[in-house]
Order: C-alpha cells, then structure tokens, then sequence
C-alpha cells in the first residue's frame, strides 16, 4: 500500500516534524473486524490486538494470560538441570550460598527472588551487589574470592556473569561453585569453569526465550529448584514457598528492564501487577507510598515511580539498598530504606537536571543551523557516570538521533552510555568500534549501550560513528512517524474505555501502549504546570472536554505549539491514560504529538 493512501487525518508533518500513519494495513483491519465480532470487546481495542500482531485464533488466550499456558518448561533452558540440581544440592546440604547481582531494577528483583527463597528453606545467604563506579557491571575476582572467604560454598549471580570467565575462575579456584542466571548477549567464549550457565540468549540455547528479563531466568529456576526438592522430599519449615507470589518481582523486572512484552513476560506483568496490588512484599508497599501512588499500580507506576528510586542506590547510593529492601518482611525497616531511596532519587533527579541543562547546550549549538552529526556523542568532566544513562535517553528524544553521554574521570577515561532510535543498531554500532581499538571496552543491544572510551580518542571515535552511522540515520529520521491506533474523541474517551484498553496490556516494550488521535478539538485552554510540563483543556466539537498533558514539554516544538494555537482547532495523539483526584477517577491525554487542521479537507 502507498505511504500516502496510509496518512493518518492527512498529517505529513506534525509539530514535533512527524507524520501521521494508520498502524493497521487492510488485512490488520480485517483482523481487527472479526475479532470484534467474535469476542463482542470495542472495535478499537480489537484495532489494538490486531496491530499487534494478534490473530483471531490468538485472541482468547491473549485477553487471559496464564502463567500456566504462556511458561515454558524450565528444562527446555540449556544447563536448566544441572543449575537446579547444584541449588537443590546447597538447600540439602545447608550450605551458605552468595548470590552476586546488578545494580539496575532487574538485578535487585532477581536477587531479592532468589533470597527470598533461600531463606524460606532456613538457607543463609548473601546478597553482593557491586559498585558502579568503583567495580562496575557483573562479577570481578577480588569480591569472588571475598565471598568465599565469608564462608559461600555456592555463588549465584544473577542478571550478570555470563561474559565473567576469569572471576568464575577465580571463584573456583577459591573453592566455590558458580552458578550463572543470566540473559545478556555472549561476549565471547562461555566460562568454562561455571557449574552452570542458563541464559536463553546463550548460542546453544534453543527454547525461544531470549526475551525474557534476568528475573524471568530466575524465577523459571527457582520452579525447577522446587520440583527437584519436591522429587527428594525436602521441604520449607513454613511450607513450600509460594512462588506466584513472587511475582511482583518478576513483572516489575520485566517492565523496568525493558525487555519486551511477549509471550510469558506478558503473564509475568499482567500477574505481577495482581501480586503487587496484594502489597504482600513490605519494600514494595513501602516504595509505592513514598511514590505517593494513590491508585492501583500498573505497569507506568512501575517503570516510571518505583523503578527509579531502586535505581536511584545503584547510581549515586548505596548500590545493595534495592535488593535489601525487597527482601524484608518488616514494614518499618522497608519504609526507612524506601525513604532512603526516595530521597537519593530527587538527588538524582536535580543532579540530572543540571547535566541535562549543560548537555543541551552543548548538542543543541553543535546541531543548529545544520543536520548535525548522525550520532551525537556528549561529554563533561563534571558528571556523574550513574546517570549518563538517563541523559542519552533524554537528549535521543530531543534530538532524534543515536546518542551517547560520556562522563570522564581526572584521568581521562570515560564512562558513557547510548540510547538509539528505532531501526538503529547501537550495541552493533559499539562492537565495531571495540574491534577498531577506539574504545577500551563496550556492549549493548540495538537500543542501549556502554562504552569506556579514552578522551584522547573521543575525536576519532566522533568520526567513526558519523562514517558508520550517517546514510542509515539520516534515512531512518526522515521516515519517522507516529503509528495511530483509532480515534476518539473527549465524548468517547471514558474510563471504561480506558478499562477495555488495558485488557490488551500491559503496555511497554514490543506491545507498545495505543496511541489515539482526537481530532478537530479546540484547545480552550493552556498552561505551564510543575516544573515544564504542559498542560491543555480539549473541546470537541460537541462541547465535551477532557484534559491533555504534555510532560516535559514546556520548552519543545510541542509545548511552543499547543500555546500558539490556543483557542485554535487541532489534533491531538496521545495515550488515554487515568487521574486520581481526591477520590475521583477521570480519563486525560498523555500528548505526544499535535498538528494543524487542514481546512480543506473538512
């Protein structure tokens, strides 16, 4: 079908330099109409399914994931047994067992998991969460060998180790077992010395699981872990853990690793998210009240409230106060560390402020008045390497280009992280340039990557990713778009609507939220709130309203536009989304987009 035929409400080019386009082809929306019919649910939520890829025979099991039906059988994992059997062993045994995690959300949730059932059956154990700058990612030989000397006998890392074969060696040497629970890309060469190393991104593993986050490994071991327990007749002091009660780990991992939402992750979210409301796990309660959440969590509370503040330890606090506090049971010591975090994540939130404000200026002269670079690589002395991750992802939306941020240390080493566009390979982008020796060390996947880069090699490096880079992202910005859903308007943008929508989430990830167009609503009103965000009151053409907010927005195309067109009529593309107010539930835009009405197509 011609782009053109496939213009959505006619709009080429947007406030935000966008084009508007119809997500559903002809045969979507055929899929779309028979499942509506079939199911009797709203025809834009079957246009939801069916531009996502859900067929009319998928339907059912897709509105009523199961744990049951979507999980595979752990064992289809390569060195699944042998992983269950030498942690089953340690239970039996009594051993102490190490467990050594990340410092991001999925490596404290699948630490916290896998103490948790540690502990259940009267194990000790010891949750090693490393530094980030000091020790950086994954395992290193010195905290291996510490470990042991503690007394661990089995180590566990998780959402780490694979790539770790000198500080598996290491620990081994020192008389320890590793076990590896992972799902990051192989590096190179499988350590040879781990007891055992499941990772459905390993190149021998054939189970179709690569999507899963490290918490999803992690908890399909520890099923197996019980199955083998239960065939040796052990059991728990206080009975057999309940392990879909650990599900909020598992769906909280899954949405704030950003792995996508398909297949068991999707049952992970959706079950995770019952498990969470139940507020069985104390840490977890505790961050959802000092996130001030005064609703049902669903998966946005996740990512964008409770997440950061877990993240918040591992980038300018304690990196082990996350892991710590999902493990407790009792609310007070939960809610001090969850004030804790609280308070390092508005420290982290006016330290990237700051940074942000530098770096736009530095990327914003190198970009105006010219297409700029393809890859825009920022750097500063005065940052904070915990949080260049955040301010790549800031600057790339900005931007709309692959970037990096870089912050160097007195001796000249930087430690920057990229975010990348859709259709843009950065982790790809990355290994060329370690194989080129510009970088001293780098990985990632097509969307996020770390590098170490030398300043005496920023220039050279600048100049490699704009050779590699240019042809593709130039072309991949100017094919840029916005994939529309359906329309609606204030009228029809009601709550059950919203309700019917969410039975097609969660959202995140490879199912992504819908994105609806209201058209032709006039903005009555408008205005800044909070710090930058903006906020509008849309009428439409039956005089109905529903409020509209654009956060972040207030120094953007975006924000310029909807104050310029005040009191004009407009579209809007936004995701319906829900505002709890004094007891009050009532449905408002997330705007992401607007443009101008064409007259004459009216």
């Amino acid at each position: 079908m011609d782009m053109s035929e496939r213009l959505f409400l006619g709009i080429r080019s947007s406030a935000t330099g966008m084009k508007w386009v119809d997500r559903l082809g002809l045969r979507e929306a055929n899929t779309a109409l028979a499942i509506a019919q079939n199911y009797g649910i709203p025809d834009l939520v079957s246009r939801v399914m069916a531009g996502r890829g859900v067929g009319l025979e998928a339907a059912e099991e897709f509105l009523n994931p199961s744990i049951r039906s979507l999980m595979p059988d752990p064992l289809t994992l390569t060195d699944m047994k042998q992983a269950a059997v030498r942690i089953a062993d340690a239970i039996q045994r009594r051993e102490n067992v190490a467990i050594f995690g990340d410092y991001d959300v999925d490596g404290a949730c699948s630490s916290a998991l896998l103490s948790r059932f540690l502990t259940a059956y009267g194990i000790k154990n010891l949750i090693y969460i490393p530094d980030r700058i000091f020790e950086g990612y994954g395992p290193n030989p010195d905290a291996m060998r510490e470990l042991v000397t503690k007394g661990a006998s089995l180590i566990v890392t998780v959402d780490c180790g694979t790539n770790s074969a000198v500080s598996i060696t290491a620990a081994k040497d020192a008389g320890a077992d590793v076990v590896v629970l992972d799902h990051h890309q192989l590096g190179g060469a499988l350590p040879e010395d781990a007891a055992a190393i499941v990772n459905p991104n390993r190149e021998d593993d054939i189970s179709g699981q690569g999507h899963l986050c490290a918490a999803g490994v992690v908890f399909m071991t520890l099923v197996q872990v019980a199955r083998e327990l239960r065939e040796r007749g052990i059991k728990a002091p206080n009975g057999t853990p309940d392990l879909l009660g650990y599900l909020d780990l598992v769906g909280l991992a899954t949405v704030c690793d950003v792995v996508p939402l398909i297949g068991v992750n999707r049952a992970f979210v959706v079950k995770g998210l019952l498990a969470a409301r139940n507020q069985s796990n104390a840490g977890l309660a505790a961050l959802a009240r000092v996130s001030r959440i005064g609703e049902p969590l669903n998966s946005f509370h996740f990512g964008f409230l409770i997440g950061p503040r877990i993240n918040a330890g591992g980038r300018i606090g304690n990196a082990a106060l996350g892991s710590r506090l999902l493990t407790l049971d009792d609310p007070v010591e939960a809610n001090t560390i969850a004030e804790e975090l609280d308070r390092l994540n508005a420290e982290r939130q006016a330290m990237e402020a700051i940074m942000l404000q530098q770096a736009e200026a530095e990327a914003f002269a190198e970009l105006s008045g010219k297409s700029g670079p393809a890859v825009l690589v920022t750097a500063n002395e005065e940052w904070h390497p915990g949080i260049v991750g955040l301010l790549a992802s800031r600057l790339k939306d900005k931007a709309k280009r692959p970037v990096f941020a870089i912050a160097f240390n007195a001796n000249g080493v930087g430690t920057g992280s990229g975010r990348s566009i859709s259709g843009f390979d950065l982790g790809k982008l990355v290994r060329k340039a370690v194989e080129q020796g510009l970088l001293v060390k780098g990985g990632g996947h097509a969307m996020a990557a770390g590098i170490t880069v030398e300043k005496s090699k920023l220039g050279a490096l600048r100049a490699f990713f704009e050779e590699q880079a240019a042809e593709q992202v130039d072309e991949l910005r100017s094919e840029q778009s916005l994939a529309i859903d359906g329309a609606v308007s204030a009228t029809g943008a009601t709550v059950a609507l919203y309700n019917a929508l969410e039975k097609a989430g969660p959202y995140g990830a490879g199912h992504v939220q819908p994105l609806l167009a209201l058209p032709n609503h006039t903005i009555a009103d408008v205005r800044t709130v909070g710090r930058d965000h903006v906020k509008v009151a849309l009428k439409g053409l039956d005089g109905k309203r529903v409020d509209g907010i654009a956060f972040r927005a207030a120094d953007s195309d975006l924000g310029r536009f909807l104050f310029d067109q005040a009191g004009h009529m407009v579209h809007i593309a936004g995701h319906l989304s829900l505002n709890h107010w004094n007891g009050s539930v009532s449905t408002q835009i997330r705007i992401v987009d607007a443009a101008k009405v064409d007259l004459s197509r009216q």
